[in-house]
């Protein structure tokens, strides 16, 4: 079945799933018979197309926002407590406070619809997320895995205990670099050493020592409701090795100090363990959490910032050995690539999830509904054919990828292009010689004519512009999870990107 066959199936699919009657709603702002909040502009626009004149749609993330980091403010919790309806992504795209506003401030009647964790159900696929920066270094972030009950319910991780002979500090930089330390071993530990993630979801984080040696962290974990209830899910104790090659400080222990890791909490077997990636075969191990040391060799070893902000870390310009952060902004997610969006076929299935929920949420509607949604698809199904067709004239050997976030998967498999790789920038810190020359030997080795930036982090990816520069490849721009001042809708969006790739990747016949 091709995808154009596959949607037209889904099409009924979804009109069945519609067929129910939906609750009453009250009346939006003007003449609009439903107020509809969503978590993205993305979104957004994706509604107002199908809703027309009987929706009032809000984003909680503004156009030019990364729903990865967005703080939500007082006013984004006024305008949820007015929805009838909320649609959000799915997939742990957006940043955990967020939905903890939806949950909180929604009313309770009003449905709350994660689309893309139906998408297979309205036509559309899902994939896996593949992370891999190389880094020269252990990449170690949280996790936490196992169900837990109950809307916007939370596992929060407390550091408990530090042995060691210098300090602990765990913080991540946001979207502009500006840290936020959640644990800080140097006035002792108590409650507010500690953070939350939503279930089965993974963060990054920048780990710091103080002194060469050996430390042993103990945290321990906690369920947590919007309700308040809080219940206990165990403890255990992971083992870093600071400073010198970074190896085992005792024996019969395996030493994990390159690729990606976990500190990982499971709330259903109330264990804590540390689960690492292949990165060759991609498989996941679950090592019991005294069985590893985790390596953090003199390669990881760097200086204080200057910056007043870092302070907390020491003096400016003293020695700490750090596992970085590696991404940009908070960067919660799980297993599955929550940017389905970039394969315009996915985005008709967004659209038949849409249609299928205000058609419940206000049954009177439905005809418009219907005449927009068919309409729209439409739109969509010449806008898939405008991207294949364009994507296609590119020379096979130039369909490779280097962007600064991983946002592009979905449209690397839809039309037949391949990641070569992803290179954010890594907050307040300047990459290894070995992290740049990997990056050079990325675009030697591939030969792409291009590298590709996002607009929301364009202004801090001086190391991939400045490789780029170097090696004479050109940089361009593509839109990933946000607008911004030039492209305000997805169709200009889509077409932006496939413009954009065909140009800086090399059309055939142009």
């Amino acid at each position: 079945m091709n995808r154009r066959t596959a949607a037209a199936a889904a099409v009924t699919a979804a009109a069945l799933l519609a067929g129910g009657c939906g609750a009453s709603s009250d009346n939006g702002s003007g003449n609009a018979e439903l107020t509809v909040s969503t978590t993205t502009a993305i979104i957004a626009d994706l509604v107002r197309n199908v809703g027309g004149d009987r929706v009032d749609v809000t984003s909680v993330v503004p156009h030019h926002g990364d729903p990865h980091s967005y703080e939500p403010s007082p006013g984004d919790a006024v305008k949820v407590t007015k929805a009838d309806l909320v649609f959000s992504n799915g997939l742990l795209l957006e940043e955990p406070g967020i939905m903890k506003l939806i949950h909180t401030n929604a009313p309770k009647r009003t449905p709350k619809v994660p689309i893309s964790e139906k998408l297979e159900q309205y036509g559309g696929t899902v994939i896996k997320l593949k992370e891999d920066l190389g880094l020269d270094v252990l990449w170690l972030g949280w996790a936490v895995e196992g169900e837990v009950a109950g809307d916007g319910s939370q596992v929060r991780t407390t550091a408990t205990k530090l042995e060691g002979p210098g300090d602990l500090h765990v913080y991540l930089s946001d979207t502009l670099g500006n840290p936020k330390s959640y644990i800080d071993s140097t006035d002792g530990f108590d409650a507010k050493d500690s953070f939350a993630l939503p279930p089965e979801a993974h963060t990054h984080v920048n780990w710091v020592f103080s002194e060469p040696g050996t430390y042993k962290l103990t945290v321990r974990g906690q369920t947590e409701t919007l309700d308040g209830k809080a219940a206990p899910i165990g403890s255990g104790t992971v083992t870093f090795a600071v400073g010198g090659t970074g190896k085992a400080p005792a024996a019969g222990k395996a030493v994990l100090d390159g690729g990606h890791a976990d500190v990982a909490l499971n709330a259903q077997t109330k264990s804590v363990y540390v689960r690492s990636d292949d990165p060759t075969t991609g498989k996941r191990t679950n090592h019991p959490a005294d069985s590893v040391v985790l390596s953090v060799p003199d390669r990881a070893k760097e200086t204080v910032p200057k910056e007043g902000a870092f302070r907390f870390l020491g003096k400016p310009g003293a020695d700490i050995w750090v596992l970085p952060q590696a991404v940009i902004g908070k960067h919660v997610h799980g297993e599955m690539d929550p940017h389905a969006w970039e394969d315009v076929a996915n985005a008709e299935a967004y659209v038949r999830r849409i249609e299928a929920e205000l058609i419940k949420a206000d049954p009177a509607g439905e005809a418009e509904y219907r005449r927009n949604a068919q309409r729209y698809l439409k739109q969509l199904a010449q806008l898939d054919d405008e991207v294949a067709a364009k994507l296609a004239a590119v020379p096979t050997a130039n369909r490779k990828l280097i962007t600064t976030h991983d946002a592009f998967g979905y449209l690397a498999k839809a039309y037949g292009m391949e990641i070569a790789g992803f290179v954010v920038p890594v907050p307040n810190r300047e990459p290894s010689a070995a992290e740049v020359e990997r990056l050079r030997d990325t675009i030697r080795d591939k030969k792409v004519p291009a590298v590709f930036l996002e607009p929301n982090l364009a202004a801090r990816a001086d190391i991939l512009r400045r490789v780029a520069e170097d090696e004479n490849v050109d940089i361009c721009t593509i839109y990933g999870d946000s607008f911004d001042d030039k492209v305000h809708d997805y169709v200009s969006m889509m077409r932006h990107n496939a413009k954009e790739l065909a140009r800086c990747l090399g059309q055939e016949g142009s």
